[in-house]
């Protein structure tokens, strides 16, 4: 069964998204745990999120994913941008035990000028600082596509954090198509070569949740602007062939086209109509 939602807004609550995705024909969604640029968090609403642990298990919505704001970066120079990263995530994570057995996904941060090692020290020192024995929640790692210093942009940085990281069974990846064309690996000529490299540096077995997004730019261009599924620079079957293939075909794909309701539920069924 093809695991496919886009992102919606969690202004009101758990329960809300869902019944929006369904409405959207999906049976999945991606939400920003709180406003993406920063700031606090709204409190949990324990009547919402159980009200919405009933309307998903009638609904087939097995698994949702969450995705930490923006601007946190664990692995700037400044320590204070370190610590509100780690405060944040640790707290987003203490939240999602609410809705148990789901994904969480970040974005690495960018090491501004201390340097790769630095910086993948600095996050997986994060890490190991939040992250918790029976915590039920798996933390993704995003592919990126390496503005200035982002990290992630390599599969190999990814590796290096998880090596790094003493909970392992914790952490997996989310795979985002525009991120990884503009990091320069070419999934519309390539996509077993670049499925492969993947393999090699992390596992395929980690990949947990796809960011399904066709791309503004050429391959290789480190940019990431998204772009509507088909009138990009991946185009519509590079993106099927992603979903089709047999080592990612049984994850969670999540749409973050530049789109409003009504053009998410045309991507959904569109997809859904040609997903093979």
């Amino acid at each position: 069964m093809l695991k496919i939602g886009c992102h919606l807004s969690a202004s009101k609550g758990y329960l809300h998204m869902g019944k929006e995705a369904v409405a959207l024909g999906a049976n999945t969604f991606q939400f920003f745990t709180r406003n993406p640029r920063g700031g606090n968090a709204k409190p949990i609403d324990e009547k919402d999120t159980e009200a919405f642990r009933q309307y998903a298990g009638e609904h087939g919505i097995e698994q949702i994913l969450a995705h930490a704001p923006y601007t946190l970066n664990g692995c700037s120079a400044d320590p204070s941008i370190r610590d509100f990263a780690r405060r944040t995530m640790a707290d987003d994570l203490q939240r999602m035990e609410y809705v148990p057995g789901n994904l969480y996904n970040f974005h690495p941060g960018s090491h501004v000028g201390q340097g790769m090692e630095a910086g993948i020290e600095q996050i997986a020192d994060m890490l190991n600082s939040i992250l918790w024995a029976d915590m039920h929640t798996t933390v993704l790692l995003e592919t990126m596509a390496g503005k200035g210093s982002e990290m992630g942009s390599r599969f190999e940085e990814l590796r290096a954090i998880m090596d790094r990281v003493t909970l392992k069974n914790k952490l997996g990846v989310c795979m985002d198509t525009c991120h990884m064309a503009d990091a320069g690996y070419d999934i519309v000529h390539d996509l077993d070569g670049v499925l492969t490299a993947f393999d090699k540096a992390v596992g395929l077995e980690h990949v947990h949740a796809v960011h399904i997004n066709d791309s503004k730019n050429p391959l290789g261009s480190h940019k990431d602007r998204h772009e509507q599924i088909g009138l990009g620079t991946l185009g519509t079957e590079a993106i099927l062939r992603v979903m089709e293939h047999p080592a990612l075909r049984e994850k969670l794909f999540v749409l973050e086209t530049p789109n409003d309701l009504p053009g998410y539920a045309r991507e959904i069924a569109m997809l859904k109509e040609k997903w093979a």
